[in-house]
């Protein structure tokens, strides 16, 4: 018999011999490697993760009501992609970017791998424009530039999230595409944040990545990394992006899971011994393009969760080694009712000071300094110590930055209310005032610093001419 004419297909299929919390053992893949996703012909899919001797341990992606042991799951030959495009802004998605907001499915031509890798070294530029997040201490003592990785670090309930909430919500008029990353969090606070989002106006630059809490932990662990690559897409198209992990804390606690189903060998508190490169490989990919590639960026605001304010627990002290600064929330001053709750003597931005406003940034010269100052002295004071005439000036200066520090949450401040309200202290235009009176002073330079301020950049004078006529001090 002939066989001229006749094409042969070899391919290997697995069998699979074991199914476990969104788990599956497959057998008789000799030659195939992580990453690969496999398929059946039910629609089940599975993406290796786990390589033993004689089975591949895969995470389960979509399963069909005829997944049972026996079933047999072909290899595609290919990685695990997102969808990306500008058809996803305004759009809730899964990792796998299926429409979890009731809407039809965009349609997107762009396929991005998920776990890709980190831009080299020669493709990227220094840190060098402003990102301006709203929150005044960070815009103005922990400045954040685009392409930063910056670390919110504190207990629950101390504002992170919030925090991260302004940071989106100021994006809207500074041509910055934001992509949310809500993993392991519970039904209603994802429908909480999706409110606020909807009702400031944010979702309209905003796509947000949702994995909650009883979801597999195989799409807990995904979901960083399609958000990552949705915003790697809009970065490699010249576009500025804002990422944020809310949180990455959940995301090590889904990835130890699945390592533990996996049968890999725990380490320190069960972690497996790779969790630092799990992180690193992900926040490397944010950056500032160089200007032959598009000159975009992607900056990341991770977020971690301590216990008892411990921020020498492993996972952690593994995000402060990769991230460019930390801001640092803690419970005493959510207790003294001091909001937002950040540490100023802990955080630090490692580079943003090299993007900051260099008009912002002489204004605000010797403010970290004075306000460090003051939180010393305070520990004195409060033991009835006689105060001598410098240091009770001192003390004056410290608690009138400090209500210049308060902000009330999902109340984002644009730049130039922070150039205008320092170029008033620095002045001495607020220096005298009650907190009635600083009320009011702060309400008088909000409302034209958003229509008819002058550019960060004008000379100083006209500033100072402008913030007088506002709060009616004579010239």
């Amino acid at each position: 018999m002939s066989t001229e004419g006749i094409g042969l297909v070899i391919e290997e299929v697995g069998t699979v011999i074991g199914l476990a919390d969104g788990i599956a053992w497959l057998q008789g893949l000799p030659s195939v490697p992580l990453g690969e996703v496999l398929e059946s012909a039910g629609g089940s899919r599975a993406w290796v993760f786990q390589l033993d001797e004689q089975l591949a341990g895969c995470i389960l992606l979509e399963q069909s009501s005829d997944l049972t042991a026996g079933l047999r799951m072909r290899r595609s030959g290919k990685t695990l992609t997102l969808a990306c495009g500008d058809a996803l802004l305004g759009r809730v998605i899964d990792p796998l970017g299926r429409p979890l907001d009731g809407q039809a499915a965009p349609t997107l031509t762009e396929q991005r791998v998920m776990d890709g890798p980190s831009p080299a070294i020669i493709e990227r530029d220094p840190v060098s424009r402003p990102l301006y997040t709203g929150n005044t201490i960070i815009d103005t003592l922990l400045p954040m530039g685009r392409g930063q990785r910056e670390l919110l670090i504190g207990d629950d309930g101390t504002g992170k999230s919030a925090i991260a909430l302004d940071a989106i919500i100021h994006q809207r008029d500074q041509g910055v595409r934001c992509v949310l990353v809500l993993i392991g969090q519970r039904r209603a606070e994802v429908a909480e944040t999706l409110r606020i989002l909807k009702d400031t106006g944010a979702m309209a630059h905003t796509t947000v990545v949702v994995a909650e809490a009883g979801t597999l932990p195989g799409l807990q662990y995904l979901a960083p990394f399609a958000g990552c690559a949705l915003a790697e897409s809009w970065m490699h198209a010249g576009h500025d992006t804002l990422i944020v992990y809310d949180d990455l804390g959940k995301h090590a606690q889904a990835y130890r899971e699945l390592s533990l189903l996996l049968r890999r060998t725990p380490g320190r508190e069960a972690y497996p011994g790779d969790i630092f490169y799990l992180h690193s490989r992900l926040l490397e990919r944010s950056t500032q393009l160089c200007t032959e590639l598009g000159g975009g960026s992607m900056t990341a605001i991770p977020i971690v969760p301590t216990q008892l304010g411990e921020v020498a627990s492993y996972i952690p002290t593994n995000l402060i080694s990769i991230t460019d600064g930390q801001v640092y929330m803690t419970t005493k001053l959510v207790a003294s009712n001091m909001f937002p709750a950040i540490d100023v003597g802990t955080s630090v931005s490692r580079i943003g000071g090299k993007a900051q406003d260099p008009a912002i940034a002489k204004e605000c010269k010797r403010l970290r300094l004075d306000y460090l100052q003051f939180l010393e002295l305070e520990l004195f004071t409060r033991f009835g110590t006689h105060l001598d005439q410098d240091t009770a000036q001192r003390m004056k200066r410290g608690h009138l930055l400090q209500a210049l520090f308060r902000q009330g949450r999902l109340a984002p401040r644009s730049a130039a209310y922070n150039k205008a309200w320092l170029v008033a202290l620095n002045e001495g235009l607020l220096t005298d005032l009650e907190p009635t009176g600083l009320d009011q002073a702060l309400s008088a330079l909000a409302t034209p610093c958003t229509h008819a301020a002058p550019t960060l950049d004008a000379p100083r004078t006209q500033w100072v001419d402008a913030v007088r006529s506002w709060l009616g001090a004579p010239a």
